[in-house]
């Protein structure tokens, strides 16, 4: 926290403050600039000089079990992109597994963790498909972050379909009471949906087979990028151009 928020009287600043200001402080130059612009009431046709969105950048979010990693990983494969799973990242990061680092350091050291990640990612080149974790949108830095140096697709599934693949993934603990699991995972996806649902587009998985998502998501992927993406031709999923 800052000085001046402590000084400060709450009722004369934004309700976002701290997230506006901690946006300005990453941004280029020249984007920030323009904001000044904006805020001197001199209009500006476009913001010119802002990072665009690269479509063969590509993040996956969405809880645990809506099929990100399965389909990421698949996805990239098909398209000779890279795929990278944030967690796995985080884990490099700190040296140690996701479950040690939220033992060690709490939530708010995994979001560090997570942040740092993200931006060491974000500064990599390339085409890619990432796979973020499920609470991402918790951080409204980092979130914002991903929102802005990716293409967005929320993977998403019904409460029973999420419950189903995360004892597939040989994690029983929901297993002991059901009901309260799945009473806390609605109420998990509920919250968040309005954050999922700044995603630039959504792929819903629910009652589908991996096969006909992964053609879903390799047509979505195809119709964004019109002709302005680095494609390798690798067995291409029936269905898909």
């Amino acid at each position: 926290m800052q000085v001046e928020d402590l000084v400060a009287d709450p009722a004369e600043q934004p309700d976002d403050w701290a997230l506006i200001r901690e946006l300005m402080r990453r941004a280029p130059p020249a984007l920030i600039d323009d904001v000044k612009a904006l805020l001197a009431g001199r209009p500006i046709d476009q913001v010119a000089n802002a990072p665009a969105i690269q479509v063969d950048r590509i993040a996956l979010l969405g809880l645990r079990g809506a099929g990100k990693s399965t389909l990421g990983r698949l996805a990239a494969e098909k398209l000779g992109w890279r795929f990278v799973e944030l967690n796995r990242e985080i884990e490099a990061e700190a040296g140690f597994s996701v479950s040690e680092v939220f033992s060690l350091y709490g939530q708010d050291g995994y979001r560090r963790y997570e942040q740092a990640a993200l931006d060491r990612i974000i500064g990599d080149g390339g085409a890619m498909i990432l796979a973020a974790g499920g609470g991402i949108v918790s951080d409204p830095v980092t979130f914002e972050r991903l929102l802005a140096n990716f293409f967005t697709v929320w993977v998403k599934a019904s409460p029973t379909e999420h419950m189903s693949r995360v004892r597939a993934q040989g994690d029983l603990r929901p297993m002991a009471e059901d009901k309260a699991a799945m009473s806390e995972l609605v109420t998990i996806l509920q919250s968040r949906e309005p954050f999922y649902a700044r995603a630039r587009t959504t792929l819903d998985t629910s009652g589908t087979s991996v096969e006909d998502s992964l053609a879903t998501l390799l047509r979505l992927i195809r119709s964004y990028c019109v002709s302005g993406c680095p494609f390798q031709a690798r067995n291409r999923v029936p269905g898909t151009r």
